[in-house]
């Protein structure tokens, strides 16, 4: 498996042993991990490399680990695991409320983290899963619930971002789907300002399907507006 077949995951943590064991632990199942060992540095690279989910570490040095969900869910969805040495229920429900998606307590099993990581990816994906979708046109193969895509019979291998940006082009297969809804839809509802994401990612589909945007076979930009599937 490449690096492009695996999930993009970040990891904020500032303790070098922490990074080090989660690196193992993630390349060695089916991710592709990034790290930053500041929030500064962490917020960054969340705009820039757009990961799948994060795992997040609360004592970070210069900001609190609270604060980069605040700021992070003012303009993102994506999941978010949260590690912290910090046990008291108030700072679970501190994470949680303010968007975090799960809280895992220091020290904690790889399985463990694995387990949650996967779960929490999964209820990422379930209302792309949930439309059992099944699509055929112009040479691509489309199951939502067998998560298989395919162009001219050859299996492409989509991460979890770009499957639910493709279901959402092809649950409105023939419509234009606007900029707005894609980036609410795939990447939460407080991303719509956010266009570089819809960006980088119709670009990474159109690549992996072989699509070319001046004589698209696929996908259709509508400049200004959005994007459209042929059918």
């Amino acid at each position: 498996m490449t690096d492009q077949q695996k999930i993009a995951v970040l990891v904020i943590e500032d303790e070098p042993e922490i990074r080090k064991f989660l690196k193992a632990v993630l390349a060695s199942n089916g991710f592709n991990p990034g790290f930053a060992a500041t929030a500064r540095e962490g917020l960054v690279l969340l705009k820039s490399h757009v990961p799948e989910i994060l795992i997040l570490d609360l004592g970070l040095p210069d900001m609190d680990g609270l604060e980069v969900i605040k700021n992070l869910r003012s303009w993102s969805g994506i999941p978010v695991i949260v590690l912290s040495a910090r046990g008291q229920e108030q700072d679970k429900i501190a994470a949680l409320e303010l968007g975090a998606d799960d809280y895992l307590t220091k020290p904690f099993s790889a399985g463990e983290l694995l387990a949650r990581l996967k779960a929490a990816l999964r209820r990422s994906q379930q209302s792309v899963l949930q439309a059992s979708v099944v699509f055929e046109a112009n040479g691509l193969y489309f199951h939502a619930q067998d998560r298989v895509v395919k162009v001219d019979d050859v299996e492409i291998h989509l991460t979890p971002t770009e499957f639910r940006l493709l279901a959402l082009l092809v649950k409105y297969a023939g419509k234009i789907v606007t900029h707005k809804q894609l980036l609410q839809d795939v990447w939460g509802k407080n991303s719509s300002e956010n266009n570089h994401y819809l960006r980088i990612y119709t670009q990474h589909l159109r690549q992996k399907l072989g699509d070319d945007p001046l004589k698209p076979r696929f996908i259709i930009t509508e400049p200004g507006v959005g994007y459209k599937l042929r059918i």
